[in-house]
């Protein structure tokens, strides 16, 4: 049955630092309609069904099987869930767009061929091109016909796109640019059909082009022997005096910016959706061999570390998911404002969705990082079995480690996570630094009752308060300090963007038991509230440590005593009994043989 799912009012971005929101206000995984259900169900079938029985040839680089699951993708339509109806697609929501990464992260090998086939291969044109372009190519994109590529990286800029030394001159006739240059670490480049490139014109204008195989002066370089995601393709591309049509520049001229770094955004939404399906997997693989193996005349599933260890990796894919579709239901939210006729619909979605730019990197940052903990337990259940090449965990560890450098590293991320912040609370359009001034008054006003909550969850909503004042503190000692230079601090720019990822996870954890809580009751809901209760006690002591590092860094002597102790008051909180909570999220689990809400 379909719900009400979608909250109505769009939300802010970076809002959830300064503002408490209600359960009803955020969409989370419960809120899946019927059409999300059923193309779950369709992605999971064709993971099963498709990806899994050709893994080995992947492996392999038989890429002839990759091409032939990428066309079947099509045909199903799962690769044309972003593009224009107008164009071969489907048009649907955001939603829908991170339910089929999650689940197509059976593979990541795979998963990484198509997410770079219909994310950063196919919407710089769906956001960028011009009608003709459009016309010439997204039909056969959606259909798998032809496979997309994106290539911004070089072997002297990485995470530094713009300091490329790919060239691009207009020829004497007027009709071509001539590119010269070289690209590293391309997916799907052994074998994709159109490329997006970027490269300076005249060396100063950064442009993108549409540029197809089979252009003179394109040539593609050896395949990468890579430590991960082996079933995908990763090679350079060389531009030889590469002659592209005028008529394939992208976007306008020396705007390539914008189209690399909001493509960027948005292929970070997707990459924790894919991490939190790889998460889920390798929990039930690790599941599954714990029941059977046994140790000492048990099962090693009956050993209260190991079910620890298989507990803590349930409670972060709750998390991960909470905070995903927590996130993509704000950028559905504010994309129903936009008219999808209107000539302007492309910017207008790309700037609803920059909105969230923090919300992002956040789940870019938190889910790639989850995901290696998951894997790197998952081995460690595996035993030697987990080192060996014939089991699931060996390369589920090698494929994950990829993805804290994958859509900007995970320095990278932090460092937008708060200087997007900052620019934001400079300009007046997000209330931090009133905010930060309300805390301190608070603080020197002396200790006070604090909030009140009522319900099941009230301490875990006070919790949760806590852990914002303790963020807010923080950030504001550290910009009292150093003012417009704290970008230049980067260690405590890395520590502040600690504190708004612990913060956000636990919120979006919270509303969403919150919520089921309500509508399931208390009893239905032991699962989540458990698993949120573990979460919240992990990171409050993570936004907690961090708020520590930053003021040790700030303050000193007699100041420093003293916002030490306003820390410990504000972050003063109960303990849970977490081996308890533990045992009763594993108990379930292993019962079930998989990860379970129920």
């Amino acid at each position: 049955m379909a719900t009400s799912a979608t909250p109505k009012l769009t939300i802010p971005g970076g809002s959830f630092l300064l503002e408490s929101r209600r359960p009803e206000e955020v969409f989370t995984p419960e809120d899946f309609s019927d059409q999300h259900r059923l193309i779950a169900q369709t992605a999971e079938e064709f993971a099963q069904n498709e990806i899994i029985p050709n893994i080995e040839k992947m492996e392999h680089k038989d890429f002839s099987a990759t091409r032939d699951l990428l066309k079947k993708a099509g045909e199903l339509g799962l690769s044309g869930v972003e593009i224009p109806e107008a164009y071969g697609g489907l048009e649907m929501d955001k939603v829908t767009a991170a339910v089929i990464a999650d689940h197509i992260a059976k593979y990541a090998g795979f998963a990484t061929t198509w997410g770079g086939h219909t994310g950063i291969g196919t919407l710089p044109l769906v956001y960028f091109g011009n009608d003709e372009q459009k016309k010439k190519y997204l039909p056969r994109l959606a259909a798998g016909e032809i496979v997309g590529a994106y290539a911004l990286s070089e072997a002297s800029s990485g995470s530094d796109a713009l300091n490329c030394r790919a060239r691009a001159a207009l020829s004497s006739d007027g009709k071509h640019y001539v590119l010269n240059g070289e690209k590293m670490w391309i997916t799907n480049a052994g074998f994709a059909d159109l490329f997006t490139v970027f490269a300076k014109i005249d060396g100063e204008k950064f442009t993108a082009f549409l540029i197809e195989r089979t252009f003179p002066g394109f040539s593609i370089g050896a395949e990468e022997h890579k430590m991960g995601i082996r079933g995908s393709s990763t090679c350079p591309i060389i531009l030889n005096d590469c002659k592209v049509p005028v008529e394939n520049v992208l976007g306008e001229i020396g705007k390539g910016h914008v189209i690399a770094f909001n493509i960027l955004n948005v292929g970070r939404f997707k990459l924790g959706a894919m991490c939190v399906g790889g998460a889920r997997s390798s929990l039930d693989n690790a599941i599954g061999y714990a029941k059977q193996r046994k140790a000492f005349g048990k099962v090693i599933s009956d050993f209260g570390l190991v079910r620890e260890k298989l507990a803590n990796m349930a409670v972060l894919a709750y998390v991960g998911e909470a905070l995903v579709f927590r996130t993509v239901g704000m950028m559905d939210s504010a994309l129903e404002a936009v008219d999808k006729s209107a000539a302007d619909a492309p910017k207008r979605t790309l700037k609803a969705i920059e909105e969230y730019a923090v919300e992002c990197s956040i789940i870019k940052v938190w889910a790639s990082e989850m995901l290696d903990y998951v894997v790197d337990e998952t081995v460690q259940i595996y035993g030697g079995y987990g080192f060996v090449e014939e089991y699931p965990a060996e390369r589920a560890y090698r494929d994950a480690r990829i993805n804290r450098i994958f859509e900007g590293t995970n320095e990278i991320n932090r460092l937008i996570i708060t200087g997007f912040l900052l620019k934001r609370a400079m300009s007046g359009q997000l209330g931090l630094m009133p905010a930060i001034k309300q805390l301190m008054d608070e603080v020197l006003s002396g200790p006070s009752m604090g909030e009140e909550f009522e319900g099941v969850l009230a301490e875990e909503q006070k919790l949760v308060s806590s852990a914002k004042k303790l963020g807010l503190f923080a950030a504001g000692a550290a910009t009292q300090k150093y003012m417009q230079q704290i970008e230049q601090q980067q260690e405590i720019v890395g520590a502040i963007a600690d504190m708004v990822i612990g913060i956000y996870g636990m919120e979006s954890a919270l509303l969403r038991t919150m919520k089921m809580t309500s509508s399931r009751g208390e009893a239905a809901a032991a699962m989540p509230i458990a698993m949120t209760r573990v979460y919240l006690a992990q990171a409050i002591e993570t936004v907690d440590s961090a708020a520590r590092k930053i003021i040790a860094a700030v303050a000193e002597g007699d100041s420093l005593r003293t916002q030490l102790a306003i820390l410990r008051r504000l972050g003063k909180h109960d303990l849970y009994n977490t081996i308890d909570l533990r045992q009763q999220i594993a108990e379930r689990i292993i019962e079930r043989g998989k990860y379970t809400l129920a």
